[in-house]
C-alpha cells in the first residue's frame, strides 16, 4: 500500500462521516411549517419512557433484530408517535412528539456507541496505529471500514425521501423482520455447510476483517444497503455479508460493530445539532442523560451476551425471533 494512499485514508474517512451526517443515514426529522403562535404541549415523555427507550436502543442496536424497527414499535406502544406539538423554534416551525421521539432514539445511540468503543478499544487503537503507519493490519481494517460504509451512504442520499415517506410504519417493519429472517436463515445454513467442509487447519477459519480484500468489503457494504429498510437491521446485513465473504460468526459480528461506529456517530451528531432543542423540550435533560446511560449499559451487556450466544447457536435463533415478532405485528397491530 503506497504512502500516498495511507495519507489519503483519513481524508476519505472524514469525507464519509460528513456524507453520513448530511444523509443522517435515514432522515427522520421533517420540519413542519406552522403559524408563529403554534401551541406547545404541556406534557412530555416520562422517566419510564426514557428508560424503556434506552433499554430498547441499547439491547437492539448491535443485535441482528433491528433497533429502528423495535423503536418504531416502542414509540407506538408508549404513545409517543402522535402529532402533538412539543417545541416551536425561532422560525415558527414546530416539532411533533413523534419527531422528537425519533430524534431522541437517534441521539441516545451515543450511549450504545460508547459501549462498543469501550469494549473494542484495542481494535480502534490498531486503526489509529495503522493511520500512523505502525500497523499494516490496522490500516487494512480502516480501508475496509471506509469501503463498507460507502454504499449505504450513497443509497441513503439517493433514496432518503422515499425511505422517510414510505418505510416508517409498523407494517413495513413487520415485512422487513420476516424478509430479514429468511435472509439470516439462508446465510446461517450456507455458513454451516462451508465450515463443515473446511479442514481443521484451514487458514480461512482465522480470516478477520483486516484480511478482506477491498472488493469483499464493498460487497458487505452493498448488502448493508438493505438495512435502510426499517426492520432489516444494519448489524444483521453486515453480518450476513461477512458470512458470504468468508468471515466466521464472531469476526463478522465484530466487523459489523466497528462499521456501526462511524455511521451511528455521524447520525447521532447530526440529529443532536438539528433536533437537540426539541428533544430537550420534550424529554428534558434528565431523561436525555438517563436514556444515554441506560443505552450504554444495555448495549455493553447485549454485545457481551451476543458474542457468546452467537458462538454456540449462530444466527438461527434470531431469525426465529424475527419471524415471531413479524407475525405478531401483522396480526395485532396492522389493520
Amino acid at each position: 500500500m503506497s504512502l500516498s494512499f495511507i495519507r489519503l485514508l483519513p481524508a476519505l474517512f472524514a469525507l464519509l462521516l460528513s456524507a453520513v451526517a448530511s444523509a443522517q443515514i435515514i432522515e427522520r426529522e421533517v420540519p413542519i411549517a406552522v403559524p408563529e403562535e403554534a401551541p406547545v404541549a404541556p406534557d412530555g415523555p416520562t422517566l419510564i419512557d426514557a428508560i424503556v427507550l434506552g433499554v430498547v436502543e441499547g439491547v437492539t442496536e448491535f443485535l441482528p433484530v433491528s433497533s429502528t424497527g423495535h423503536l418504531v414499535i416502542a414509540n407506538h406502544l408508549l404513545r409517543l408517535d402522535s402529532d402533538m406539538p412539543v417545541h416551536t423554534d425561532r422560525h415558527g416551525r414546530i416539532t411533533t412528539l413523534k419527531e422528537a421521539a425519533d430524534t431522541y432514539a437517534i441521539v441516545i445511540q451515543a450511549g450504545a456507541i460508547a459501549a462498543v468503543a469501550f469494549l473494542y478499544w484495542q481494535q480502534i487503537l490498531r486503526i489509529f496505529a495503522g493511520m500512523a503507519g505502525r500497523d499494516p493490519a490496522g490500516l487494512r481494517l480502516l480501508r475496509n471500514l471506509v469501503i463498507a460504509c460507502i454504499p449505504p451512504v450513497v443509497v441513503a442520499l439517493t433514496f432518503k425521501g422515499f425511505i422517510k415517506a414510505e418505510l416508517f410504519s409498523v407494517r413495513t417493519v413487520a415485512y422487513a423482520l420476516l424478509f430479514g429472517a429468511v435472509l439470516m436463515w439462508t446465510a446461517e445454513r450456507w455458513r454451516k455447510k462451508r465450515d463443515a467442509a473446511m479442514a481443521p487447519d484451514d487458514p480461512a477459519r482465522e480470516l478477520s476483517a483486516s484480511d478482506l480484500s477491498p472488493l469483499r468489503a464493498l460487497f458487505i457494504g452493498v448488502v448493508q444497503c438493505l438495512a435502510l429498510w426499517p426492520g432489516m437491521s444494519r448489524s444483521m446485513t453486515a453480518m450476513v455479508g461477512g458470512y458470504f465473504m468468508g468471515l466466521r460468526p464472531v469476526k463478522a459480528a465484530e466487523f459489523s460493530f466497528l462499521i456501526g461506529l462511524p455511521l451511528l456517530s455521524a447520525a447521532a451528531a447530526k440529529d443532536a445539532l438539528d433536533g437537540g432543542p426539541a428533544v430537550v423540550a420534550a424529554f428534558g435533560w434528565t431523561n436525555l442523560i438517563v436514556g444515554m446511560v441506560v443505552a450504554f449499559v444495555a448495549a455493553a451487556l447485549a454485545v457481551r451476551f451476543f458474542i457468546g450466544f452467537l458462538t454456540r447457536f449462530g444466527l438461527a435463533p434470531f431469525a426465529i425471533y424475527r419471524i415471531i415478532l413479524g407475525v405478531t405485528l401483522l396480526v395485532f397491530f396492522v389493520n
